[in-house]
């Protein structure tokens, strides 16, 4: 008899429908992985709270959720105040969702039942939040998720709940195997993944069709937002937009409240919009801008260069390299590339690192395992990654090069760096801005898969470009 279909999350129209097997294929994962871990004792139960249900300060007006990424990786919940636990040793599920008061149904809509997240969610129980110690045994060690976000430096927090200290807790053994697990993405994720990449690259496009002197930069975020939304379901970008154009284009992360994209774009203006949409969690993370033909080069040349085995700070590297050989053709910089390497001289053009993990956080953790510690150098001590590439890691490759004052003036004060440094022509391209390119890749035995599809030469972009008056018409989704 075969077996019955497994419930999806789908936003109707063209948007991607997500299959719970997905969670369910996570959740026996981590068993896998728990079991093999020493000091995993028998009948243990994981025990995972999810995200909170905030108000905007003090007042009664709720912020927009989003689920916290552990446990939307291992239960794929949209509601908040769950909590989920899984039997090690059989697999089983346990989703704890809140137990609402009857006046939830006159303000906020239908109080559905246990046995309406039991078929939605495809868990084997479902028990009030309230419920915890009644529904897990006492006597089982209770694995609780404690450890350090090694990309934000923060700690996520633990399951906690009345009557937690009734367990057997330990906090130790969870995190650094539901982090491996992460890091590698299965065939359903990037399934996931790719629809990001589409749908944020199609947005891009649409943004590129528009843009023009007079605009402010927030127009643009709210194009790509409008599109992901419409065309995608993408409620949530994956991060604050950034949309930079003439000198904004330099700060990194511009698009904050201090500098919330509010500039008039002007004729000329060097355009950095980096943009990603996220689809039920899982995000994508895309840098467009005017660009110059060297860090297109960086670009591909490592990308070509990334394969499973390689060391990503070797990749850092191979990108400073190139875009030093670049800065040297046009004469803002004199003399020999291995000798400015030794100097970091690259990192005065590109502090950032080359790229970072993507997954259900668009900076995805499981970067820095322990073990592996950062390199104390300049550039690289901002790698979000420092270990071997593997297959099946998804990360982004976003090679940039700036001309942020303070780091120029750093440079000319320092005379290991200032005497390769053509000042005359470096003054050319003070409050010039920046440049990336960011492109998401996965990847594969032998190389990688590119999942970002925008037109990044100059031929390509300038096609696409004169094409602009024509109306816009994206590739639609075929996945149902």
């Amino acid at each position: 008899m075969a077996a019955a279909p497994q419930p999806i999350f789908w936003l109707g129209n063209d948007t991607l429908s997500v299959s719970a097997a997905l969670f369910a294929e996570n959740r026996q994962r981590l068993c896998k992985g728990l079991k093999a871990k020493d000091g995993v004792v028998p009948r243990c139960m994981v025990l995972l709270q999810g995200g909170e249900q905030k108000q905007r300060y003090c007042t009664d007006t709720d912020q927009l959720f989003r689920q916290e990424s552990f446990f939307h990786w291992a239960f794929g919940v949209t509601e908040p105040d769950c909590y989920g636990a899984i039997d090690v040793d059989s697999g089983k599920s346990l989703l704890f969702v809140p137990k609402l008061p009857e006046s939830y149904a006159t303000w906020m809509g239908e109080i559905f039942s246990k046995e309406h997240f039991k078929k939605k969610y495809a868990v084997d129980e479902v028990h009030y939040a309230c419920d915890v110690i009644i529904a897990t045994p006492l006597t089982v060690p209770g694995l609780f998720q404690r450890g350090q976000n090694t990309d934000s430096g923060s700690i996520c927090r633990e399951a906690s709940f009345q009557g937690i200290s009734s367990f057997q807790v330990n906090n130790t053994l969870l995190h650094p195997v539901i982090v491996e697990c992460r890091l590698l993405k299965t065939d359903m994720e990037l399934e996931v993944l790719r629809y990001t990449n589409k749908i944020s690259s199609e947005a891009h496009k649409m943004v590129m069709k528009h843009v023009k002197p007079g605009l402010q930069e927030y127009e643009m975020e709210s194009l790509f937002q409008h599109y992901c939304y419409t065309k995608g379901g993408m409620r949530h970008t994956s991060y604050t937009c950034i949309c930079g154009t003439g000198h904004n284009s330099s700060i990194l992360h511009y698009g904050h409240a201090g500098a919330p994209n509010d500039k008039t774009i002007m004729d000329g203006d060097m355009c950095l919009f980096d943009l990603g949409g996220e689809y039920y969690c899982y995000s994508s993370d895309i840098t467009c801008s005017a660009i110059y033909e060297a860090v297109l080069k960086s670009s591909r040349t490592v990308m070509a260069a990334i394969k499973p085995g390689v060391k990503w700070t070797d990749m850092h590297r191979l990108t400073d390299r190139v875009h030093l050989e670049e800065l040297v053709k046009i004469g803002v910089l004199n003399g020999s590339v291995e000798d400015m390497m030794k100097v970091h001289l690259g990192s005065v053009f590109m502090p950032h690192g080359l790229g970072h993990l993507l997954g259900i956080d668009v900076h995805d953790v499981g970067g820095y395992p322990e073990g592996i510690e950062r390199i104390d150098e300049p550039g690289l001590r901002s790698l979000r990654m420092g270990r071997l590439v593997q297959e099946r890691m998804v990360l982004t490759v976003e090679p940039g090069i700036y001309f942020i004052n303070h780091l120029l003036d750093q440079a000319l004060a320092n005379p290991a760096q200032s005497c390769f440094i053509n000042n005359q022509e470096l003054a050319r391209f003070r409050g010039f801005g920046g440049v990336r390119i960011e492109d998401d890749i996965a990847v594969t035995a032998d190389g990688i898969e590119l999942l970002t599809c925008v037109p990044r030469t100059v031929e390509e972009i300038e096609a696409f470009m004169a094409d602009s008056a024509k109306p816009f018409s994206p590739v639609t989704s075929n996945v149902k």
